[in-house]
């Protein structure tokens, strides 16, 4: 019956606002994004775009010694960048020997290490004598194949004195560390080896350089 039928003419779309003028609505049509349409690009693939096209690889093994060269650079380039690293190298190696600490390795760094190295430094060990005499003692045996349960003999007593010696060397310097840095950790056994080792060493050969003389007041 067309008592109850809507006349097609007087229909009006809900989706529009009436009370929105056409301009405003094809300017917010406008600004709306459309859809890519195409998937996102790989990161490499976008970092090969900006980075520009990739050169073919080389054909000959000359080409390949030339390209080599032009990165490398020329000659001289190569030499002043080699005597530049041989410089840097010996700079940090002085001021290591020198004992700046940035320089220093983990082991030597701070200020109780210092101390330690300050206190062995300053004492005439009878333990850095040990290397030597015993390279002696070992170069005796070659040329006087009988004196080989002398060396033998006298190397086991040196090594009973290194031992005593390192005992109280371990002991003064732990003891003396706790005077001048109450509040430090690093005590014990592990500064004691610390300090026999730096005491075993000749005293030209060791690493930082030695700061004090024999017999100088620390």
């Amino acid at each position: 019956m067309k008592l109850f039928r809507r006349d097609e003419s007087s229909t009006i779309d809900e989706s529009v606002d009436p009370s929105v003028s056409d301009s405003e609505q094809a300017a917010a049509a406008a600004s709306t994004t459309p859809g890519k349409g195409r998937p996102t690009p790989k990161r490499r693939e976008a970092e090969g775009k900006r980075r520009g096209p990739i050169a073919p690889a080389p054909l000959t093994a000359k080409e390949a010694r030339a390209r080599r060269k032009a990165v490398k650079g020329t000659k001289q380039d190569r030499k002043a960048a080699a005597a530049d690293r041989r410089a840097a190298v010996q700079d940090r190696r002085a001021r290591m020997l020198a004992g700046e600490d940035k320089y220093l390795l983990p082991r030597d760094q701070g200020p109780v290490r210092a101390y330690v190295r300050d206190l062995v430094d300053a004492r005439r060990n009878l333990v850095g004598l040990f290397m030597p005499m015993a390279l002696v003692l070992i170069l005796s045996m070659f040329v006087a194949p009988g004196l080989q349960t002398i060396v033998t003999l006298a190397m086991l007593v040196m090594m009973v004195f290194m031992i005593i010696e390192g005992f109280v060397l371990g002991k003064i310097v732990s003891n003396r560390v706790i005077e001048r840095f109450p509040d430090t950790t690093d005590t014990g056994f592990k500064l004691g080896w610390y300090a026999f080792v730096r005491a075993s060493q000749i005293r030209k050969m060791r690493a930082p350089k030695p700061r004090v003389g024999p017999g100088d007041a620390v």
